[in-house]
């Protein structure tokens, strides 16, 4: 296990010196790495389990379905606030050109009722020069008037045409749309169907394993080579304010906490690195301080498994959840929505279960989050 790190290194530092590389290569660079470490960790996994493996690939359904149908939502909304938008650009257009209308109109009218003479008959005529010069630029400047209104007017129809097309084509995208998150919505009461049979068929075996001290540990040595491996990836992170949030860092859900840092688990020989707060499920789960997610998969015992970088060595995990709305790369600011409770991986109750670690070692949440 240990020869694999100095390869991940070797690789890192490959490519963070590759010359003109864009942000997305990086990213992509990024996840793949992060892609062959899960994979290493998996091979190396100290027990098979073909109910485990069920159960991951449930698990990673629901989310990846959860995150699509969240992402169709989102783009849902984009189009309609877009296309309210073309409809009051079009409401307004509409009024204007109605206005311009009527101008011309008005002109048009009181140029009827006061007769239009011929410019060479006012020219022939034997007339004050000078009223003849100002009765040419008058009617001049008639004709300039209707020529500029009906340019506008015709600009401006072309205008509202071009909305109407933008509209049409935005309410079309709608229904796609629309479509699209009815299909996804359909896929994932199957994947919760598909993991409840799962459930069903291996929920004995799944209690039987939480409560061996042996399973227990593996699930905790499993995570320990996880986030020291991701601890050595980014070492080299710049400097974060996340010492500076020591006793301020907000609950990254709503919950009450059912068991203490350090306390000994009901076996009595294994502890708890973290927190397990209840919390219903489906509620949002949020990143306790900026940073980058650098893990977002199922891990055997901690299921839909989030992990942020928090740069210097900090890190905070977020496990159990049922959707990962984030993916490895993204940058995350406080308080950013990124995941929703749930309680995949085997664990009995609804909840999300956290842990801070500084430079790999577990740190007690109660010195960082604010007394509430």
């Amino acid at each position: 296990m240990k020869r694999i790190i100095p390869l991940i290194l070797l690789g890192i530092g490959l490519a963070t010196g590759a010359s003109g590389a864009t942000e997305q290569e990086k990213l992509d660079q990024l996840r793949k790495r992060i892609g062959a470490l899960q994979q290493d960790l998996e091979k190396s996994s100290e027990s098979k389990s073909e109910a485990a493996d069920a159960l991951r690939d449930s698990e990673r359904a629901i989310s990846d379905s959860s995150r699509k149908l969240r992402e169709l939502a989102r783009r849902q909304q984009q189009a309609s606030a877009e296309l309210l938008q073309l409809q009051e650009q079009s409401s307004r257009l509409k009024t204007q050109m109605q206005g311009q209308q009527a101008q011309l109109s008005a002109l048009l009218y009181q140029q009827y009722l006061g007769g239009r003479q011929d410019y060479l008959q006012l020219l022939l005529d034997s007339r004050d020069p000078n009223q003849t010069a100002r009765d040419l630029h008058y009617y001049g400047y008639i004709a300039r008037g209707q020529a500029a209104w009906l340019n506008t007017l015709r600009g401006n129809l072309a205008q509202l045409n071009a909305l109407t097309e933008h509209a049409r084509r935005k309410n079309d995208e709608l229904t796609a749309l629309g479509q699209d998150a009815a299909a996804q919505g359909m896929a994932l009461e199957q994947d919760r169907q598909a993991r409840q049979q799962v459930l069903l068929r291996i929920s004995a075996h799944i209690r039987a394993q939480n409560r061996e001290i042996g399973h227990l540990r593996q699930n905790e040595n499993r995570l320990a080579q996880l986030v020291e491996k991701l601890a050595n990836m980014f070492a080299q992170s710049n400097s974060s304010p996340f010492e500076a949030l020591r006793g301020r860092l907000s609950m990254p859900v709503k919950g009450k906490v059912s068991n203490k840092f350090g306390t000994r688990r009901p076996d009595g020989t294994v502890v708890w690195k973290g927190w397990f707060l209840r919390a219903s499920g489906g509620q949002e789960v949020k990143a306790v301080a900026p940073g980058q997610v650098v893990f977002a998969d199922w891990l055997r015992g901690f299921g839909n498994l989030l992990i942020i970088d928090h740069g210097k060595g900090y890190m905070s995990l977020y496990g159990y959840n049922e959707t990962l709305y984030k993916q490895v790369g993204d940058t995350l600011r406080g308080g950013d929505t990124i995941a929703t409770v749930g309680n995949s991986g085997g664990s009995e109750d609804s909840g999300l279960y956290f842990e801070l670690r500084h430079e790999g070692k577990p740190i007690d949440p109660a010195k960082w989050v604010a007394k509430r």
